[in-house]
């Protein structure tokens, strides 16, 4: 019988009770039920026998021969659509008549396997494009044809026990309600979702078209007024500011209403923030309508007010801007903010994501997160084209990254730049891809805003209900090109056609609500009449505008300064005292009673606790979880995240313990005293873009918190680039945007290949100007605790992006003694010579490095007794330590001066410092005025794969660098 694997979710009530009782009869005995029904069970095949099963919770074994046999537990109860518990089946369910028997239980199957169809193909016949474009293909199995029914069907009653709200219904009403509720405009996907409750959450409230009768005039009043306000900006802007990008929405103006629906209903329920992200289509709409920055400001930024010298910063195009309010809803207090974003359109998916995961944690709401909500906003060709996409979703669900769900609308051009569906996306809907993370999907149509606002009403009731991702996909268009300036009939000449003769879509809804007597003719002009006015007003202020000061130190960044480019280099008290030291190191080394940690673990541990009572042997990994330690203690909470950062890939943190029997957690780290902050490490997915940009959006909201991602690798920041060059180098000066995100990037060449040794510091430096973010690669334990330490202690926020060693973590001479983190200790951003030399004036050659290679050059320097040259640490490379460096120099006068790198002369830091020691060496006026490159010779590759290469080249360069031939 064809369709009959997909009854499984229909079968319910007293036809389920008393086919199951006639299936349990026949498969025992085929030949103690009627002819009739045996044929017919016969006819099935597994799927449909498994519908069975699943209508009455019996679950059945198969028998050798291929029978089947009930097992003893009793078949469960079931619920119908609506929540009914099934009753026993009616005595005229079953008459004395055999064949009419079986033609009831036959139409109940074939109308519930109908009904099922269109819970899951009916968004293929929905009506979803505004413009009409679409070629809707009949689907047979929509077709009442395909499960057996004719014409002359139509109109007999059908049992089907409450399925869709009726006892029995004709063929023809079931296909009304079926049509309405999924083939109208609105579409859903929801049948691809695992929980039963999630599925029947959305059933419930589609079924029926409630979204036909769901607004009161005054209700369909305001979606008018948000209608005319989002139409009539873009009118405004376009006659006002002829030429000018803006990037509109027109074409798809219900996208406002949809959020400001969202915004509501999720204050209605308790929300008391949300962040918005999104792209720059439909920005500025968003920006005035549903964030509400005074249209004075913006009229006012069109025409060139707010530029640097009025605030701070080189600003960027008004299209990518972001700003933040609080709005009153309902009696409410809501805080919005959009965030800044640039042209890589879903660059801020995790970066939002991130930021509401830190404001639910500062609040307490660890368990529900339902105080702080996002919502993003998509285009169709990104929402599909762009990975970080699917990376931000399927973190959606992770302990270390879960933020009770997202909101996603997606205003659905049904083009990207010139590109059409059929050259965007493989399959079906641009939202394909959200399904991976079960999300539900509402398709529907931009022109019809009541289902719009209906639809984005049940998104955020599902967002709060259940804790998850969800779609809200608006078919729309765009009425103008890609910018208002571009010819879109170039390559769309069809599409454009039809969308200049089609009304707008508050034309239409105006005269919709007009034809019913809802918003009369004459008022709807008046409310449009009067948005104008407001427009002209808000255009004559904009004449004088001056922008206030920048707001990007107020909230939760009171009392942190504007950084300026004269600080000096070690402005900051970094120094713990050593009581506090070493009551954080007994934490380190304390494991409770009874708890089955690592034997080679607990061998660690004691090594931590010799070093931290003696005063000496302290290493890389003790350092960091002193300054961790020490952050706790005074109140900074630290977060932590990457792939396997509780361990640590080089096996060196360990900041989880693990029993080794039931495989408890142990966190050493927050058990140091009462009232203390917590640590949170999380091994994340294996991304880094998405990650990363999660990480860099939790820095942004909490600037009193740590926040550290650390790269397996270094090289594999390289996934994350978008991210780096976009928001974590730049955002200070673009959009006033703050970050002390810490990057940890393991970088040293050991012989492990081109992959695993290069974190490509040259990068980094090439993005550093304006003091805008710190890049160090640090050669000791001590100096690593004062630059974390640093993070959280200096009055401003800076990115610190650090190479990180890898052998050094267990190098014998890569240790610090306690009293280089104790009182008088500091941060260094040169170390000088620390063994005992020929005088300075008698020194033939000075070795500048940074990095692991100095302990290459200290080793090699010790074992052949050179005492003539000096090697001096540059272990902040920015900012250019221009004021330390001369000093520690200038002894050297007689010396050549050489800069030494492992990397390949293209690459790390040389072409980056060379000129900048050049000055410095100008400045001392020694005898060297420029340094000489000892290193690699240039490469495309980072690294040799060869391990015998490698020792060779390594060999080298050293010998090199300390004059050895």
């Amino acid at each position: 019988m064809p369709g009959v694997d997909i009854l499984a979710s229909a079968m319910t009530g007293a036809n389920a009770t008393f086919l199951a009782d006639l299936y349990a009869r026949w498969v025992q005995a085929p030949d103690s039920v009627d002819p009739s029904f045996a044929e017919l069970f016969a006819a099935l095949n597994d799927d449909a026998r498994a519908v069975l099963e699943d209508a009455t919770g019996a679950s059945w074994a198969p028998r050798p021969r291929g029978g089947f046999a009930p097992e003893p537990e009793a078949p469960a109860p079931t619920k119908g659509a609506k929540g009914d518990k099934p009753a026993a089946a009616p005595a005229a369910a079953v008459s004395a008549d055999p064949a009419a028997n079986r033609q009831q239980v036959v139409d109940s199957l074939r109308a519930l396997m109908l009904i099922r169809a269109y819970r899951v193909r009916g968004h293929l016949e929905a009506d979803l494009d505004p413009l009409g474009l679409q070629k809707k293909k009949p689907h047979p199995e929509l077709d009442p044809k395909t499960y057996g029914f004719s014409d002359a069907d139509l109109d007999r009653p059908i049992f089907i026990d409450k399925v869709l709200g009726r006892e029995t219904a004709t063929l023809r009403e079931i296909l009304a309600i079926l049509k309405a509720s999924y083939c109208g405009t609105i579409g859903v996907e929801f049948m691809h979702i695992q929980d039963p409750e999630q599925k029947a959450f959305i059933q419930q409230r589609i079924e029926g078209a409630p979204w036909k009768n769901a607004f009161k005039a005054d209700d369909k009043r305001t979606i008018l007024e948000q209608l005319t306000a989002a139409e009539g900006f873009e009118a405004y802007c376009a006659k006002k500011f002829v030429g000018t990008k803006r990037f509109g929405l027109e074409g798809g103006e219900s996208t406002i209403p949809a959020v400001q629906a969202v915004i509501a209903e999720g204050a209605k329920n308790g929300v008391t923030e949300i962040a918005i992200g999104m792209a720059h289509r439909g920005r500025l709409s968003t920006l005035v309508n549903v964030v509400k920055k005074p249209f004075t400001q913006v009229f006012a930024e069109f025409k060139g007010a707010g530029h640097a010298e009025d605030v701070q910063g080189s600003g960027d195009v008004k299209y990518h801007l972001g700003t933040s309010t609080d709005v009153e809803i309902d009696g409410r207090q809501v805080h919005l903010s959009l965030q800044p974003n640039p042209s890589h359109l879903e660059a801020v998916d995790p970066v939002v994501a991130g930021k509401v995961r830190a404001r639910q944690d500062m609040a307490g709401d660890t368990k529900t997160r339902q105080s702080v909500m996002g919502i993003l906003l998509h285009g169709d060709a990104a929402f599909a084209g762009q990975g970080v996409v699917y990376e931000t979703m399927a973190m959606s669900q992770l302990i270390g990254y879960r933020t009770g769900g997202t909101i996603h609308v997606v205003t659905n051009n049904q083009i990207g730049f010139t590109t059409t569906p059929a050259h965007a996306y493989s399959g079906l809907y641009c939202t394909d891809i959200a399904k991976s993370v079960q999300a539900p999907i509402l398709h529907v149509n931009g022109d019809d805003p009541e289902a719009v606002v209906f639809a984005a009403r049940l998104v955020t009731e599902f967002r709060l209900k259940f804790a998850s991702d969800v779609v809200l996909d608006i078919v729309c268009y765009r009425r103008h090109g890609h910018n208002e300036s571009d010819e879109p009939a170039f390559t769309q000449p069809l599409m454009y056609a039809r969308i200049k003769e089609t009304p707008t879509t508050r034309t239409k809804y105006a005269g919709k609500l007009a034809a019913e007597g809802s918003v009369p003719e004459a008022e709807a002009k008046a409310i449009q009449d009067a948005f104008f006015a407001k427009m002209d007003e808000a255009f004559q202020a904009s004449q004088t505008f001056k922008p206030n000061k920048a707001d990007w130190l107020e909230g939760h960044w009171s009392g942190l300064k504007a950084p300026g480019n004269d600080q000096p280099e070690t402005d900051t008290d970094t120094a713990v005292e050593t009581d506090v030291l070493r009551e954080v190191g007994a934490a380190l080394s304390r494991v409770p009673e009874g708890f089955g940690a690592n034997p080679k673990i607990l061998r660690q541990l004691e090594a931590k606790k010799q070093a931290i009572e003696t005063g000496e042997g302290i290493d890389w990994a003790t350092g960091e979880a002193l300054a961790f330690g020490t952050l706790l203690v005074d109140g900074h909470r630290v977060r932590l995240s990457g792939e396997d950062v509780q361990r640590g890939t080089f096996s060196q943190r360990h900041a989880y313990l693990i029993d080794q029997a039931t495989q408890a957690e142990y966190v050493p780290l927050n058990n140091i005293r009462e009232g203390q902050a917590r640590l949170e490490a999380f091994n994340s997915l294996l991304s880094e873009f998405g990650v990363l940009g999660f990480d860099y959006g939790y820095s942004l909201a909490d600037p009193q918190t740590l926040v550290l991602w650390e790269g397996q690798f270094g090289d594999f920041a390289n996934g994350a680039q978008v991210i780096i060059d976009q928001f974590i180098a730049s955002a200070e000066t673009k959009w006033l945007r703050m970050s002390g995100l810490v990057m940890l990037l393991p970088h040293g060449y050991e012989g492990q290949g081109p992959e695993h040794s290069s974190a490509r510091l040259e990068r980094y430096l090439q993005l550093c100007a304006e003091r805008n973010m710190r890049v160090a690669n640090i050669t000791t334990p001590a100096n690593y605790f004062h630059a974390l330490r640093r993070q959280m202690k200096a009055n401003y926020r800076k990115p610190l992006i650090l190479m990180t060693p890898k052998s050094l973590l267990r190098h014998k001479l890569a240790v610090s003694p306690l009293a280089e983190f104790g009182p008088g200790s500091r941060f260094q951003t040169v170390l000088d010579e620390v063994d005992t030399i020929e005088a300075p004036e008698k020194v033939r050659r000075v070795v500048l490095c940074t990095g692991k290679v100095y302990y290459d050059l200290l080793q090699e320097r010790r074992d052949k007794g050179v005492k003539d040259v000096a090697i001096i640490r540059v272990e902040q490379l920015y900012p250019f330590p221009a004021v330390t460096l001369p000093k520690i120099l200038a002894p050297y006068k007689n010396a050549e001066v050489v800069w030494c790198q492992e990397e390949p002369e293209n690459m790390g830091a040389w072409n980056y410092i060379d000129r900048r020691i050049e000055g410095v060496l100008k400045q001392v006026g020694g005898k060297a005025t420029r340094p000489d490159y000892v290193g690699r010779p240039a490469a495309a590759s980072p690294a040799t794969g060869l391990a015998k290469v490698h020792a060779q080249q390594q060999e080298a360069l050293v010998r090199q660098a300390l004059g050895l031939g």
